[in-house]
Protein backbone atom coordinates (compact mmCIF):
# COMPACT_ATOMS: atom_id res chain seq x y z
CA UNK A 1 0.00 0.00 0.00
CA UNK A 2 1.16 3.56 -1.41
CA UNK A 3 0.73 6.52 0.58
CA UNK A 4 0.72 9.92 -1.33
CA UNK A 5 4.15 11.08 0.38
CA UNK A 6 5.13 8.29 -1.77
CA UNK A 7 3.91 8.96 -5.12
CA UNK A 8 6.52 12.15 -6.06
CA UNK A 9 5.27 13.57 -9.34
CA UNK A 10 7.98 13.17 -12.09
CA UNK A 11 10.34 16.42 -12.42
CA UNK A 12 9.86 18.27 -15.62
CA UNK A 13 12.43 17.89 -18.21
CA UNK A 14 15.52 20.47 -18.22
CA UNK A 15 15.63 23.16 -20.36
CA UNK A 16 16.88 23.16 -23.92
CA UNK A 17 20.28 24.40 -24.02
CA UNK A 18 21.19 28.17 -25.25
CA UNK A 19 21.14 28.78 -28.85
CA UNK A 20 24.97 28.35 -29.97
CA UNK A 21 26.88 31.46 -30.48
CA UNK A 22 29.96 31.14 -32.73
CA UNK A 23 33.21 32.40 -31.10
CA UNK A 24 34.79 35.10 -33.82
CA UNK A 25 38.30 34.37 -35.04
CA UNK A 26 41.16 35.93 -33.70
CA UNK A 27 41.76 37.52 -36.90
CA UNK A 28 39.40 38.67 -39.90
CA UNK A 29 41.08 37.37 -42.30
CA UNK A 30 44.70 36.95 -44.04
CA UNK A 31 44.73 40.71 -45.11
CA UNK A 32 44.60 41.91 -40.87
CA UNK A 33 47.23 39.19 -40.70
CA UNK A 34 49.64 40.23 -42.88
CA UNK A 35 49.25 43.99 -42.11
CA UNK A 36 49.88 43.01 -38.18
CA UNK A 37 53.20 41.16 -39.69
CA UNK A 38 54.42 44.29 -41.48
CA UNK A 39 53.62 46.67 -38.18
CA UNK A 40 56.04 44.33 -36.43
CA UNK A 41 58.33 44.81 -39.33
CA UNK A 42 58.27 48.62 -40.13
CA UNK A 43 60.04 49.04 -36.15
CA UNK A 44 63.26 48.06 -38.02
CA UNK A 45 63.42 51.27 -40.04
CA UNK A 46 60.17 53.59 -39.01
CA UNK A 47 59.89 52.75 -35.47
CA UNK A 48 56.69 54.50 -33.89
CA UNK A 49 55.64 56.33 -37.19
CA UNK A 50 53.40 52.77 -38.41
CA UNK A 51 52.35 51.11 -35.56
CA UNK A 52 50.64 54.63 -34.52
CA UNK A 53 49.29 55.29 -38.09
CA UNK A 54 47.75 51.57 -38.04
CA UNK A 55 46.57 51.90 -34.31
CA UNK A 56 45.17 55.48 -34.77
CA UNK A 57 43.16 54.57 -38.32
CA UNK A 58 41.71 50.76 -36.48
CA UNK A 59 41.32 51.94 -32.86
CA UNK A 60 37.57 52.75 -32.94
CA UNK A 61 36.71 49.81 -35.48
CA UNK A 62 35.17 47.10 -33.43
CA UNK A 63 35.71 44.44 -36.28
CA UNK A 64 39.38 45.09 -35.86
CA UNK A 65 40.27 44.32 -32.56
CA UNK A 66 42.51 41.73 -33.57
CA UNK A 67 44.50 44.03 -35.54
CA UNK A 68 44.64 46.74 -32.61
CA UNK A 69 45.94 44.73 -30.06
CA UNK A 70 48.75 43.87 -32.49
CA UNK A 71 49.26 47.66 -33.12
CA UNK A 72 49.49 48.61 -29.86
CA UNK A 73 51.66 45.79 -29.07
CA UNK A 74 54.03 47.15 -31.75
CA UNK A 75 53.77 50.55 -30.48
CA UNK A 76 54.90 49.98 -27.09
CA UNK A 77 57.48 48.35 -28.14
CA UNK A 78 59.18 50.98 -30.52
CA UNK A 79 58.33 53.26 -27.43
CA UNK A 80 60.31 51.39 -25.18
CA UNK A 81 62.77 50.94 -27.61
CA UNK A 82 62.71 54.93 -28.18
CA UNK A 83 63.38 55.36 -24.85
CA UNK A 84 66.03 53.22 -24.45
CA UNK A 85 67.79 55.35 -27.65
CA UNK A 86 67.42 58.21 -25.49
CA UNK A 87 68.88 56.71 -22.70
CA UNK A 88 71.94 55.68 -24.51
CA UNK A 89 72.42 59.29 -26.17
CA UNK A 90 72.71 60.43 -22.47
CA UNK A 91 75.03 57.25 -21.57
CA UNK A 92 77.16 58.58 -24.44
CA UNK A 93 78.87 61.08 -22.22
CA UNK A 94 80.42 58.07 -20.06
CA UNK A 95 81.22 56.09 -23.29
CA UNK A 96 78.96 52.99 -22.91
CA UNK A 97 76.33 54.58 -24.24
CA UNK A 98 77.33 53.99 -28.47
CA UNK A 99 78.14 50.10 -27.25
CA UNK A 100 74.24 50.06 -26.13
CA UNK A 101 72.98 51.71 -28.79
CA UNK A 102 74.74 49.33 -31.04
CA UNK A 103 73.24 46.63 -28.97
CA UNK A 104 69.54 47.99 -28.89
CA UNK A 105 69.63 48.34 -32.25
CA UNK A 106 70.67 44.72 -33.04
CA UNK A 107 67.85 43.85 -30.33
CA UNK A 108 65.58 45.77 -32.15
CA UNK A 109 65.80 44.37 -35.87
CA UNK A 110 66.26 40.42 -33.77
CA UNK A 111 62.70 41.22 -31.48
CA UNK A 112 60.74 42.60 -34.54
CA UNK A 113 61.88 39.51 -36.92
CA UNK A 114 60.91 37.77 -34.21
CA UNK A 115 57.17 39.31 -33.75
CA UNK A 116 56.89 39.01 -37.17
CA UNK A 117 57.20 35.74 -37.61
CA UNK A 118 55.02 34.51 -34.70
CA UNK A 119 52.29 36.64 -36.02
CA UNK A 120 52.12 34.94 -39.60
CA UNK A 121 52.58 31.35 -37.77
CA UNK A 122 50.40 31.44 -34.60
CA UNK A 123 48.46 35.04 -34.97
CA UNK A 124 50.09 37.07 -32.21
CA UNK A 125 53.30 38.18 -29.83
CA UNK A 126 53.43 39.90 -26.79
CA UNK A 127 57.41 41.47 -26.68
CA UNK A 128 59.16 39.75 -23.52
CA UNK A 129 60.15 44.09 -22.24
CA UNK A 130 58.22 46.16 -23.46
CA UNK A 131 56.60 48.82 -21.51
CA UNK A 132 52.79 49.02 -21.62
CA UNK A 133 52.26 52.54 -22.12
CA UNK A 134 49.16 52.02 -24.52
CA UNK A 135 46.66 49.78 -23.03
Amino acid sequence: MSTPSDQIPPSPPPPPPPPYEPVPPVYQGNDDKNLAMLTHLSGILFSIIVPLIVWLINKDKADKAYLITESKEALNFQITVLLGYVICWILTIILIGAFLHILLWILNIAFCIIAAVKVSQTGSYRYPFALRLIS
